[in-house]
């Protein structure tokens, strides 16, 4: 199994404590691991958002943020922010920072569940994405009004981090 489909498990501080394949670690109520999401925005200000492809084992064709993953074993999680930004959306972001970290859990029916110890990236970027077929299905730009009107209306339809991080996002006034 290569080291991309392994996750770095960790504790309630972020300190690694060993390694799992990435399936196992979702099964069940899900296995504690670190993970990050990145939001990017346009110098207008518009969220780039990502609809997930189908077939993910979790969430599946929700819309969620620009990308969300796990680093490798040994990698810093800026520097895998940066790889899966390139990987998934064929984008470069020079200004990513990370602005906060929280721990979740939520189940997705009986299917498994995320756990993970989240690392938060906000960036910006004009360059056209350009989705990779296999992990994105849509991507798309709302301003961000529109944004939070969906996530009222539509709640159903996004990723449940998402929701969290953008909630995080404005009352923190980072949005």
């Amino acid at each position: 199994m290569a080291d991309s489909d392994t996750l770095i498990l960790v504790d309630e501080n972020d300190k690694e404590i060993g390694f799992m394949p990435k399936r196992e670690a979702h099964l069940g109520k899900g296995t504690l691991h670190r993970a990050f999401s990145v939001v990017v925005f346009d110098t207008q200000g518009h969220v780039l958002l990502q609809q997930r492809v189908k077939d993910k084992m979790l969430w599946g064709g929700y819309w969620s943020n620009t990308v969300c993953s796990h680093p490798r074993k040994g990698e810093e999680t800026l520097r895998a922010a940066h790889r899966r930004l390139k990987e998934e959306l064929g984008m470069e972001s020079s200004d990513l920072k990370e602005v906060f970290t929280f721990i979740y859990q939520v189940p997705f029916g009986d299917v498994g569940a995320e756990h993970e110890y989240l690392h938060v990236l906000v960036g910006h970027s004009d360059q056209i994405p350009q989705p990779e077929p296999s992990e994105v299905m849509a991507v798309r730009y709302v301003t961000k009004e529109e944004l939070t009107k969906e996530l009222d209306a539509k709640s159903s339809d996004y990723t449940p981090w998402f929701k969290m991080i953008w909630e995080r996002l404005e009352k923190s006034g980072l949005v």
